[in-house]
This record gives C-alpha cells, sequence and structure tokens, in this order.
C-alpha cells in the first residue's frame, strides 16, 4: 500500500527506528534510549543451555521492573468465541473430504490416503488466527440481516482457505530453513519417509485451496475477487521469502551489511503481512460486498502496521521466548543467520567491538556462538528497548485505527491488536 508515494509499514519503521535506536549503545540520541537509561532492567545471565533463557524471569520477557509504567496486556483474548472456534474445527474434516472424497480420483487412492495425511498433519495444528481472522472480521463487516447460516459456514471455509495458504508456506519455509520443529512436532519434512518429497506435499496443498475455492464460491459474485486475492497475496508471500534467503545465511554468505531496517521492512511486508492481516480482512471484506477502493485503502494501511508489528514480536519471541509455548527451538534467526529485528537493532548500536562479535558468531552453528551473540543482545539492552518499542508501537497503531474514517468498525481493528499484543507465542 503507498501512502503519499511511501510504504505505510515501511514509514511505520522508520519512524519507530528513529524514535528507539540508537548508532552505538553508548550514544543515547533517541527518546526511547534516555527512557530506557532510567529504568532499571535486570541483568540476564547467558545459562549453560541456551534454550533456559529468561527461566528465571518466569519468561516474562525479562522485563518485571516495566510492568508498573506499562499496562499488562489483556489475557486469554480471542477473536471469536470457543463456540465458533468449535464451528470452525467442525468443518475441517468437510474440508479434506473435499479434496480427498468425493468421486475424486479413484484410480489412485494411495495418493487420497497420503492427502489426507499431509492436510491433517499440517493444517489444523496451529492457533488459527488467520482463519480464525475471516470468520471474525465477516461477521463485524457484514448487515445482520445477511449472517445467514450460509453465509457464515462460507466464511469458516474461506478462513480454512486461509489456513491451507499458512501451511504450505510453513512446509516450503521450514525446507529452505532446514527448521526442525514447528509447532511442538517435527516438521513435515523431517518425518520418515517424506524428505524432499515435502515440496510436492506443500504444492499440493496450495493447489487445494483453488478447488475449495471453484466447488463453493463459483457461484458467488466475489469469487473472482478471492482467486485473484489468494494468487496476488501469493505471489507477494513469495517474493518476500525470496528476499529473506537473499539476504540470510542460506543461500550465500552471510554479509551483516545488507541488514539494514529497509531491508527488514521490505522482508516483513512482503513475507509476513499481506498474508497474515491484509489477506483474511480483505476476503471478509469482499463477502460482505465492501468494495470501495477508499475503504480497502485504509484497511491495507492499518493492516500492514500490524503485520509489521506481529514479525518484531516474532523475532523477539524467537530469542526470548519460552520455546514449549512457541513450539519451536529458541534463537532460531540466529541460526540461521536471519535478517531479524533484533539483530538490525544491534548493528545500528554495535561499536566496533561488539560488530566484530556479530561478525564471528551471527548465522553460525554452534552453541556457543548464538550464546555470543545473546549475550550481546542483552549488552546492548534489547529487551528494554523492545519493551518500549512493543508499548509505543502499539499506541501509535490504536491511534491510527482512531483515525480510519470512512465505512470501517473501528472495533475490527482493535481485537485484532487486542489479540496480538503483548502475546507469547
Amino acid at each position: 500500500m503507498l501512502v503519499g508515494g511511501r510504504s505505510a509499514s515501511c514509514a511505520l519503521g522508520r519512524q519507530l527506528s528513529r524514535r528507539h535506536i540508537s548508532k552505538t549503545a553508548s550514544t543515547p540520541n533517541s527518546d526511547a534510549i534516555s527512557r530506557a537509561q532510567k529504568i532499571q532492567t535486570p541483568e540476564v545471565q547467558v545459562p549453560q543451555s541456551k534454550w533456559a533463557r529468561l527461566n528465571k524471569h518466569n519468561n516474562n520477557r525479562a522485563l518485571s521492573t516495566l510492568q508498573t509504567k506499562i499496562a499488562p496486556a489483556e489475557k486469554g483474548v480471542s477473536l471469536v468465541s470457543k463456540d465458533e472456534s468449535r464451528e470452525f474445527m467442525a468443518i475441517f474434516p468437510d474440508i479434506v473430504r473435499d479434496l480427498t472424497d468425493a468421486g475424486r480420483h479413484t484410480d489412485i487412492p494411495e495418493v487420497n490416503k497420503w492427502y489426507t495425511k499431509v492436510l491433517q498433519y499440517n493444517v489444523p495444528n496451529g492457533k488459527k488466527n488467520r482463519g480464525l481472522a475471516v470468520v471474525a472480521a465477516y461477521k463485524m463487516l457484514e448487515e445482520p440481516e445477511n449472517l445467514t447460516p450460509e453465509n457464515v459456514r462460507l466464511a469458516n471455509i474461506l478462513g480454512w482457505c486461509v489456513e491451507i495458504l499458512q501451511a504450505y508456506l510453513l512446509m516450503i519455509d521450514d525446507v529452505m530453513d532446514g527448521s526442525k520443529m514447528r509447532r511442538g512436532a517435527p516438521c513435515w519434512y523431517r518425518n520418515a519417509g517424506v524428505g524432499l518429497n515435502g515440496i510436492n506435499d506443500a504444492l499440493m496443498l496450495n493447489e487445494g485451496i483453488y478447488v475449495i475455492l471453484r466447488k463453493h464460491f463459483a457461484h458467488l459474485p466475489y469469487y473472482r475477487d478471492c482467486v485473484e486475492l489468494f494468487h496476488e497475496v501469493s505471489m507477494k508471500t513469495m517474493m518476500g521469502q525470496s528476499l529473506d534467503m537473499m539476504t540470510s545465511n542460506t543461500s550465500s554468505p552471510l554479509n551483516l551489511d545488507s541488514f539494514t531496517m529497509k531491508r527488514y521492512n521490505s522482508i516483513v511486508k512482503y513475507k509476513t503481512a499481506y498474508y497474515s492481516f491484509q489477506l483474511p480482512v480483505t476476503l471478509a471484506m469482499h463477502m460482505a460486498g465492501k468494495n470501495d477502493p477508499e475503504i480497502h485503502r485504509q484497511a491495507k494501511t492499518i493492516l500492514l502496521e500490524m503485520g509489521h508489528f506481529f514479525q518484531v514480536q516474532d523475532d523477539f519471541l524467537d530469542c526470548y521466548g519460552d520455546q514449549n509455548v512457541i513450539g519451536k527451538t529458541n534463537a532460531n534467526d540466529i541460526y540461521e543467520g536471519k535478517c531479524s529485528w533484533l539483530v538490525v537493532v544491534a548493528l545500528q548500536r554495535a561499536t566496533p567491538e561488539q560488530r566484530k562479535i556479530l561478525d564471528e558468531n551471527y548465522g553460525r552453528p554452534e552453541p556457543e556462538a548464538a550464546q555470543a551473540v545473546l549475550k550481546l543482545f542483552d549488552q546492548l539492552g534489547l529487551p528494554t528497548t523492545y519493551a518500549i518499542y512493543e508499548e509505543e508501537t502499539n499506541n501509535l497503531i490504536r491511534t491510527h485505527i482512531q483515525q480510519i474514517s470512512k465505512g470501517l468498525p473501528h472495533n475490527l481493528f482493535f481485537k485484532f491488536m487486542d489479540k496480538i499484543y503483548k502475546r507469547e507465542s
């Protein structure tokens, strides 16, 4: 989304970067660093086991001294009710049957059986926030007289299409990154008998989206909009993945000079924000007949900002989250040499001596190298800086939501922010 010739999410990132990040730890030239100096951050020792980090702080992001300044997050915020969540889950077996049964490909039953296994292992076991977001947004955008059981069911089906896209993207990403765990279980490709065949399994999931759309939506006026949106967002996400791989340690020798905030903002916008935030809400808008370009422009601007915020959170949790909560091992970004928010901020602050530590250790597979980077992150005060970033960005996005002026319920976007603010996974 271009606003005044600039990317909204990138503009937000630059604005926050100017407010939060100084070039070195010893040169506090921003309001955020000035405030951080007044806050006594508990010293974090790097334990022998890299996975034990911050356990002594009860995984509270090592920020207990900030809790009097930052309002505690509302716990258990959900986009939908428990009944709505159960209704969503009850539709998944129908999705599987649509793709594998009903007389489909009867001459290759072994493939149908395998496809069922691929779907059941990879699609329904996450938090399902993106799929449920379609349902929640549709119910808030649609006129009450149109909220028929059939239309609500269609919103649930559309939500599962988003979840299938999410599973497809994660399966491919795990293979490319060589990841080990996903959602508390081994990545699909690491299961016996899968390996690189998992790439074809992921492609089958992606094609399944369009089978579902054609079966349930081909007769509806918004069918073409939905199909085109899935194609457009998928392409943008793959372009973001390409930029991520070009920047990380997996495709070429690691060059930390390319780890700029501008590059980071572009990766986040394309790889995360479009499919995680813009896609679910825009699908719901199409269903509800909200087709005014200005409404879509305003929604997209806010949703890309949320997507940026969400990815910064993810980057922080990758190092400082509880792996039992986030469902994967810690410090993956460090091991994989990813252009994460933490390392970009660290590079902007690092002295020449500290930069040398990053050059020598970031992106290396040895645990001691990751511990050296984590220790440097602590020395640079990144947990405190993140807490300030999280609070101020939350306030800034909420201000932008209040400025929405045309045809969109503010509460829809506030509900999304309540869901992601101070999340732990």
